[in-house]
């Protein structure tokens, strides 16, 4: 599960669409993106580490740029395997849909301006332009993680019955909610621009987000 202190909304990482890497990919790598998928085709049948494996060790491709050519040439144009959360609990079963409804439920009766949305295939809660809370459905158990890893450090008391990890708290599958929990991991992170007491998010200014988040990250933590 994705989680970070500093990271702001990235549309190629969340809309799925691996087309929206390409810009990037021909800016960084100095030629157009059907030059690369030539090469590609070359290859042949070749499997997916090849493929891999040609553009990372002879082209020195980032790992996320590599997986998003060779994905697009093999056929897939989108990561994103659910449009809407109804999608995903569908996916993993009553009960693990029933525990983590109820965690989101808990968590936006205190703070209801945050928005459920699919990010990296799994739910988040984001606060404006940040994502502050994901939860994920593993076999026998689930994960649930702030957004700011920080923030489990803070907790390390409060949390010392659970199976944690520098990321996520692991969970069991009919997990009865702990609201003051959810609650302490999710009220640092919206001390940022004022957000403390659950009021709506702030409007962005005109500035991008990503230069937005990273002013605001050297002023406080989350």
């Amino acid at each position: 599960m994705p989680t970070s202190g500093r990271r702001a909304v990235s549309k190629p990482a969340t809309s799925g669409d691996r087309a929206a890497h390409f810009p990037a990919i021909e800016k960084k790598y100095g030629k157009p993106v059907s030059h690369w998928l030539t090469l590609l085709a070359d290859l042949g049948d070749a499997k997916y580490p090849q493929q891999i494996a040609l553009l990372r060790e002879r082209h020195e491709f980032s790992q996320a740029h590599a997986n998003a050519l060779v994905m697009f040439a093999r056929g897939s144009t989108s990561s994103k395997r659910f449009a809407s959360p109804s999608e995903y609990f569908a996916s993993i079963g009553p009960a693990k849909a029933k525990t983590i409804r109820a965690i989101i439920g808990a968590i936006r009766k205190k703070h209801p301006h945050l928005e459920l949305v699919m990010a990296w295939n799994q739910p988040m809660l984001r606060h404006g332009e940040r994502y502050v809370f994901g939860m994920s459905a593993s076999s026998n158990h689930l994960l649930i993680a702030p957004w700011d890893a920080k923030v489990l450090k803070s907790l390390s008391a409060k949390l010392k019955s659970y199976d944690v990890n520098k990321k996520t708290v692991k969970i069991p599958i009919d997990w009865k909610v702990d609201a003051a929990l959810l609650d302490a991991m999710i009220r640092p992170q919206l001390s940022i621009g004022g957000n403390a007491k659950g009021a709506a998010p702030r409007k962005s200014s005109g500035k991008s987000l990503k230069k937005s988040s990273k002013k605001t990250s050297r002023k406080s933590s989350r």
